[in-house]
């Protein structure tokens, strides 16, 4: 039989890819330094290839080797659902870790209110959140650091299987003192591109929003982008705009952060909040039990 590497040196391996220094990779394999460049000398040597090239200051991983880390992350990937699959066979769904990603423009005005009831219901949850934007959360997904993500759709999610739980209507927002706060419904026509503002560009909440006022994502030259929907609240509430709101920001109260009106659009348009996992995973049932649960 072939002498292999082991996954103890392909996790090194993939770390010093990532890192591409030995002390910071040492530091996310919680060995040190030395025996994490022992480990890829060892596998050097069963491989009969140079997988890094090591200078004083630095680490440039060859071709061969980043070739190899990559296919090695898949590995590691797959022994930890080993993991999950054999554990799943002992213990009830939603126990134990379970790390969700979640983007800003759902997190806030989720999470606090579908939580408290989720812990009761399974108090032996533990759960980890990471909040970032969608493009983020889907290469930390692919990578193995979170098991599920609760994105907004439509979205490419390449070959991530999806589940739709709900409709998040979009609402329009303007000052009090705005001429189109005294309307009882909004057009399209009545938007003007110029004065339309957005949040910044890696927002997926920023192309729904085009996309819900018929806008291309080209078109769009504002001349502000706000970092959070709460900044671009108090932005509406200064006369500088207008923007459309995500039901799930209004009924959490972002509303009350600075003084808007809110006006409901002629012809509703909605994004789709739902999550996104491996296809490979082998907690799909689970998944798809967190789903319900986080549905408000």
């Amino acid at each position: 039989m072939k002498i292999l590497p082991s996954l103890k040196q392909i996790e090194y391996l993939a770390a010093l890819d990532e890192e591409c220094h030995f002390s910071r990779a040492a530091d996310l394999c919680n060995v040190t330094p030395s025996t994490l460049s022992a480990g890829i000398r060892d596998m050097e040597s069963v491989l009969d290839v140079i997988l890094a090239e090591r200078t004083k200051r630095s680490v440039l991983m060859t071709p061969v080797g980043h070739q190899i880390a990559e296919r090695g992350r898949q590995l590691l990937r797959d022994a930890e659902e080993i993991m999950t699959l054999a554990a799943a066979t002992k213990k009830a769904p939603l126990t134990g870790d379970l790390h969700l990603g979640v983007i800003p423009t759902i997190g806030p005005f989720l999470l606090s209110r579908v939580l408290p009831a989720l812990w009761r219901k399974y108090p032996e949850l533990r759960l980890y959140l990471h909040e970032e934007q969608t493009d983020d959360l889907l290469e930390k997904l692919r990578r193995g650091d979170i098991d599920v993500a609760l994105i907004a759709l439509p979205y490419d999610v390449e070959d991530f299987e999806t589940r739709f739980l709900f409709e998040d209507f979009f609402h329009f927002a303007c000052s009090a003192t705005h001429p189109l706060a005294a309307k009882e419904k909004i057009d399209p026509d009545d938007l003007d591109n110029s004065g339309l503002l957005l949040l910044q560009d890696g927002h997926c909440l920023r192309g729904h929003a085009l996309d819900a006022c018929g806008h291309e994502q080209h078109e769009h030259r504002g001349a502000f982008a706000a970092t959070s929907l709460y900044t671009l609240v108090q932005m509406v509430a200064a006369n500088m705009g207008v923007t459309l709101l995500p039901q799930l920001a209004t009924d959490g109260g972002i509303s009350q952060v600075a003084p808007i009106t809110l006006v409901p659009l002629a012809t509703p348009s909605s994004r789709h909040i739902g999550l996104v996992w491996r296809r490979s995973t082998h907690r799909e049932s689970e998944f798809e039990l967190l789903g319900q649960e986080l549905t408000p």
